[in-house]
């Protein structure tokens, strides 16, 4: 059985080094794991996003909006920050992907949700998505294992690509098998990824009910592209 581990330790899980750019994609839980990043990441840190957030979801953290590289690199010195280009109400509004190429020149670490799932647990990018920048040196694709024997129609976001890549109906349910083809797929989780860029599977959501089918999903996962890492986290 594949053993779940703390999120509390997932940089060192994963090996992040002393410089990263992550793009977050996929699933459900990219927030959550933006947050825990920054945590445990060492040096200056920015989260951002390239495309929206709510504008809530900077969990007490400084808050900068339409800032200047040197305002950036003043806050940094101090704690991780989160920077936007706008706010509109409850929406906030992601920076360009050339702005985290630059600002990855002057801090440590940059952490951007690059990716939207409208909080269902799994999916497959759009023509557009996910918006990443040239930089990227990790990307991270989450998925919820409470999709994993659902009905793709039910519990994902844009059933029909998954279907497409997974080579089945939306009608079906969505099988560890034809996830992890959807994960290793070049227009899947892989999608926009640079080729210097290395890929982590974070699978979350994990519990007794649906333990096998993620150990079949790892094993899938292992099988396919044994050097591609994943993490299965202890996070709802």
């Amino acid at each position: 059985m594949v053993e779940s581990r703390p999120l509390d330790s997932l940089a060192k899980d994963i090996g992040l080094g002393s410089h990263e750019h992550i793009a977050l994609v996929g699933g459900g839980g990219k927030t959550t794991l933006l947050h825990a990043l920054a945590d445990q990441l060492v040096g200056s840190v920015v989260l951002t996003s390239t495309t929206k957030m709510g504008s809530d979801q900077h969990r007490g953290r400084p808050v900068l909006v339409a800032p200047t590289t040197s305002e950036i690199m003043a806050a940094v010195a101090r704690s991780p920050v989160v920077v936007w280009k706008s706010i509109y109400g409850e929406k906030a509004l992601g920076v360009s992907t050339e702005s985290c190429d630059e600002w990855f020149g002057v801090v440590d670490h940059m952490i951007v949700e690059a990716d939207g799932s409208r909080r269902r647990p799994f999916k497959a990018p759009a023509g557009h998505e996910p918006v990443v920048g040239d930089t990227t040196t990790t990307m991270i694709s989450v998925i919820g294992a409470d999709a994993l024997g659902r009905v793709i129609g039910d519990q994902c976001h844009r059933p029909l690509r998954v279907a497409a890549l997974a080579g089945c109906t939306p009608y079906e349910r969505l099988s560890p098998a034809s996830a992890a083809s959807v994960l290793l797929h070049e227009r899947g989780a892989r999608k926009e990824m640079p080729l210097r860029a290395r890929l982590v599977i974070a699978v979350t959501k994990v519990d007794a009910v649906n333990i096998p089918f993620v150990d079949e999903l790892v094993g899938e996962l292992n099988d396919r592209s044994p050097t591609t890492a994943v993490a299965v986290l202890e996070f709802e």
